[in-house]
């Protein structure tokens, strides 16, 4: 068969399914490529993980006989097969992340948050799907994608996996914080840590006492590794948003602001965000007050 694939989303980030795809239909000796208009194939993937906020889908494919849709970003559908899912993904379709491996080793969450699809989607439970070595083989560096790895019954086996292949692991989708515990950072501890993300997404919970029990406990001493992302738009006040990024940054954690749907959101919300997230302007402009366009006394960076 001749395969084609179409990644919706761009290149900027590494499309896992499709890499499973190809290293499949690669061990079956078929022919796969990035798909062109002027080809011909048997079959075409598209792949899209965003909505439509943050990718659209105009590509029309008239080139194939049959074209398969999937990913978050068309609904919910129907996960990949089994014999897919757990195929060592084919890395080489993306050179521009060589060095990287990009994997789950947990799925589902017991959060069922109104902003998230992942309780949906894979279910209200964290469960292990996966050991270090279906998506790794001695790469330098870890992307793990699992929405709540903490929640997962089985994690400190799989932090311990972490820990003992060396690679230097970015927690990219973000630890549940209120899940710490001694034993679990204690095993992080030992994890070669990139980044670690955690999230306040709530503005009504207060989670600084979670968030100083980590700084005791962590060996993670440099503050640009502790991340922790800030849901915005999403039901909270300005003075609420700007609260949880001024406390996190006293605390010691590096703020990132993430706004729900990005075009409702009122400008005072996107100027926070390219504030905080502009880690130039973040540490040179101290004050958000300092930063709005057109404030008495104020610097202009918008």
């Amino acid at each position: 068969m001749r395969i084609g694939l179409c990644d919706i989303d761009s290149h900027n980030w590494p499309n896992l399914c499709l890499m499973k795809l190809s290293a499949y239909h690669k061990a079956r000796g078929d022919h796969v490529e990035w798909w062109r208009p002027e080809g011909r194939y048997d079959r075409v993937y598209k792949s899209r993980v965003f909505t439509d906020t943050y990718s659209q889908d105009t590509i029309t494919v008239t080139n194939a006989g049959e074209v398969v849709c999937g990913g978050t970003g068309y609904g919910p559908g129907p996960n990949l097969p089994d014999e897919v899912e757990h195929t060592y993904p084919d890395y080489s379709i993306y050179p521009q992340f060589s060095g990287i491996a990009y994997g789950f080793l947990s799925r589902g969450c017991p959060r069922n948050c109104g902003f998230c699809l992942v309780s949906d989607k894979e279910g209200r439970r964290s469960i292990q799907v996966a050991d270090l070595a279906e998506f790794w083989n001695g790469q330098k560096e870890v992307k793990l994608l699992d929405a709540n790895l903490l929640a997962c019954p089985d994690h400190e086996k799989l932090i311990l996996q972490l820990a003992e292949s060396r690679a230097y692991v970015d927690f990219s989708q973000g630890l549940d914080i209120r899940l710490i515990t001694p034993d679990n950072v204690a095993l992080l501890n030992r994890v070669r840590t990139k980044t670690v993300h955690f999230a306040w997404d709530n503005p009504d919970m207060d989670l600084t006492p979670y968030f100083r029990r980590f700084l005791e406990l962590t060996a993670i001493k440099n503050f640009r590794k502790r991340k922790v992302y800030v849901l915005t738009n999403y039901g909270s006040t300005h003075e609420q948003d700007l609260y949880r990024v001024e406390t996190l940054r006293h605390m010691g954690y590096d703020p990132y602001v993430m706004v729900y749907d990005r075009p409702s959101a009122p400008p005072i919300t996107r100027q926070l965000q390219r504030w905080v997230n502009n880690k130039r302007i973040f540490h040179t402009v101290p004050s958000f007050a300092d930063y709005i366009p057109g404030r008495m006394g104020g610097v202009r960076h918008a």
